[in-house]
């Protein structure tokens, strides 16, 4: 897909972190570009910023992301991309044992589902909605009708102590990629899942420098944090990649998580 002033773009989470980054390559591109998110101040800023729009969105509500999509749609166009980066995470053990008094609790199940709803329903939402949208569009000359690209984590693949509903939301953003480019290809919609490692996000900003270091230093090669530019590097590689289609690729310097 060629991008370019003709084309608008869709990024869940955009205000920040690896969305926002995102959303920058592709203004840099040309395209047209609406941000959702929940953090009103900071992508209201952004959308100023790349001349594109806000639109304030929880993914996990229907009405949400309805409004959303028509503001964005009024604003910039019917959208031929769009990128799923809003998402969350918690750390909670299935069944743990009070080192205090040594009483026993489990996972509460709210809580799981929480982090269900926003990480994988909200992307499906986000999906189904978006390309329902798409369908609509006639295909571009390279005859792609749209692109879809998701976030999941390699906590997917290498989930930790503590990562139970994580691991399972990613992993359902993983394991639907397939099925998802299969349910769109007959109208030309590609769909591509990113698995990002440990990236330099506003989730580890507030972390002390030798933690920083360290969560650095486990990675494989090179021992940094990720740069959220090098995630929307590889995102943008998907949308103009008319052969990138029904994949789920690790961008992690080759980290392997351990169990802490």
């Amino acid at each position: 897909m060629k991008l370019d002033s003709t084309v608008s773009a869709v990024v869940t989470g955009g205000a920040s972190g690896l969305g926002a980054a995102t959303a920058r390559a592709l203004a840099a591109k040309g395209v047209k570009v609406a941000i959702f998110d929940l953090q009103e101040e900071k992508g209201t800023a952004l959308a100023a910023e790349l001349g594109g729009v806000f639109c304030e969105c929880n993914v996990t509500d229907d009405a949400s992301v309805d409004a959303a999509f028509a503001k964005s749609r009024a604003a910039i166009g019917q959208e031929r991309i769009l990128v799923n980066c809003a998402g969350t995470g918690n750390a909670i053990k299935t069944a743990s044992r009070s080192k205090e008094d040594g009483s026993i609790k489990h996972f509460p199940l709210d809580a799981f589902n929480w982090i269900i709803q926003i990480n994988l329903v909200g992307t499906f939402r986000c999906i189904a909605k978006s390309a329902a949208g798409m369908m609509t569009l006639d295909p571009t000359e390279d005859g792609d009708r749209g692109a879809i690209v998701n976030t999941a984590s390699v906590a997917a693949e290498d989930g930790q102590i503590g990562q139970a509903a994580y691991s399972a939301s990613k992993g359902g953003v993983v394991g639907m990629t397939l099925p998802i480019a299969r349910d769109l290809a007959a109208e030309n919609i590609r769909v591509n899942t990113i698995l990002p490692g440990i990236f330099d996000t506003p989730l580890l900003a507030g972390a002390p420098q030798n933690v920083r270091d360290a969560l650095g230093a486990s990675v494989l090669n090179p021992k940094r944090l990720g740069n959220p530019a090098e995630y929307a590097n590889l995102a943008l590689c998907m949308i103009e990649n008319g052969y990138f289609n029904g994949e789920d690729v690790r961008l992690d310097g080759g980290i392997r998580m351990g169990p802490r």
